[in-house]
């Protein structure tokens, strides 16, 4: 039997004392924008390190000095804690203080202001799309978008939980080569623990999709659910999940009463509700929003808001 492969984590690693480098290099790492900077050159120095895979990395991150600005990490979860320093994220809206030590969740779904003062910061980034399997798997809701409650104070039981499971993640992935499998069941380990630790509303499966002979129907949700920011094609999603075209609408209409492409338009819309109500007013419109979601009508998108919802999109985005 041939030993089991092992491979170490990617590492990576910037520092210096050059401002506008590591303006550029947060603003990009985080999808910033607006970042500004309040300190004397000659005290300057940052440093940012990531090891890990494209599943979940661990990061640490060192601003000698203050900044603020804008981000919204792309496709990742993402929780924080200060070892020194202070700071603020979701300026002027639904802020939240860190306190050193203890572990913060970005805010999912939106754009965020946020503020540090000479800080060093532990953070964990995980993939969206594998936290989202994870949480299906561990809950048993549908493999879709999680949305984080930023100030909620965590359980402490849970939260020490979530201290060890990391510490020990740690260990072995900055620690030097691992296997496979021991890095699969710590990366494991850790998204449960978080998902256990932090506040979240995941999506639920409709009961019919929990009975076994719905299988690939359920398959086909998480498809839909999973891809529903790009272009999809029914006939690839009957592909996909084992399902002639035809055996793939007869399965939605009979146990979901609605076709693919009506549940993809129900899925969008409830994005588009999720975005317009994190938004301020004059941050975007409900146009913008819309388009971005695939609406490409406006009255007849307008209509389905309404009939699914209640109200007017722009109601939503008034708040």
């Amino acid at each position: 039997m041939e030993p089991e492969q092992t491979l170490p984590p990617v590492r990576s690693e910037m520092g210096g004392r050059d401002m506008d480098q590591a303006r550029a290099l947060f603003e990009d790492t985080y999808n910033g924008a607006g970042f500004r900077t309040d300190t004397r050159q000659e005290t300057f120095a940052y440093r940012y390190t990531t090891a890990g895979d494209e599943d979940m990395t661990l990061r640490s991150a060192m601003f000698l000095g203050d900044i603020r600005g804008a981000i919204q990490p792309e496709r990742e979860y993402v929780v924080a804690w200060i070892t020194a320093g202070e700071g603020r994220v979701d300026v002027g809206a639904e802020e939240a203080a860190f306190e050193i030590g203890r572990p913060l969740m970005f805010p999912t779904g939106k754009a965020f202001e946020f503020e540090v003062r000479e800080y060093r910061q532990n953070l964990v980034h995980f993939d969206a799309a594998y936290l989202e399997r994870m949480a299906a798997e561990h809950e048993g809701a549908l493999a879709g978008p999680l949305q984080f409650d930023h100030t909620a104070v965590p359980d402490l039981a849970n939260l020490r939980r979530w201290q060890a499971t990391i510490t020990n993640a740690a260990k072995t992935i900055l620690g030097g080569e691992s296997t496979e499998l021991l890095r699969s069941e710590l990366k494991r380990e850790s998204a449960f623990a978080l998902l256990d630790t932090f506040s979240h509303r995941s999506i639920d499966l409709p009961p019919a999709l929990l009975v076994p002979r719905n299988a690939r129907l359920r398959e086909a949700v998480e498809y839909l659910h999973t891809h529903s920011h790009l272009p999809v094609n029914m006939t690839q999603l009957a592909e996909a999940v084992h399902l002639t075209p035809r055996g793939l609408q007869q399965a939605f209409s009979r146990q979901l009463g609605v076709t693919p492409t009506e549940y993809l338009r129900t899925i969008r819309l409830d994005h588009v509700q999720a975005e317009l109500k994190e938004l301020a007013p004059g941050e975007a419109t409900v146009a913008a929003v819309a388009q971005r979601w695939g609406f490409t009508h406006l009255s007849r998108f307008t209509a389905s808001y309404v009939k699914r919802f209640g109200e007017y999109p722009s109601a939503t985005l008034q708040g």
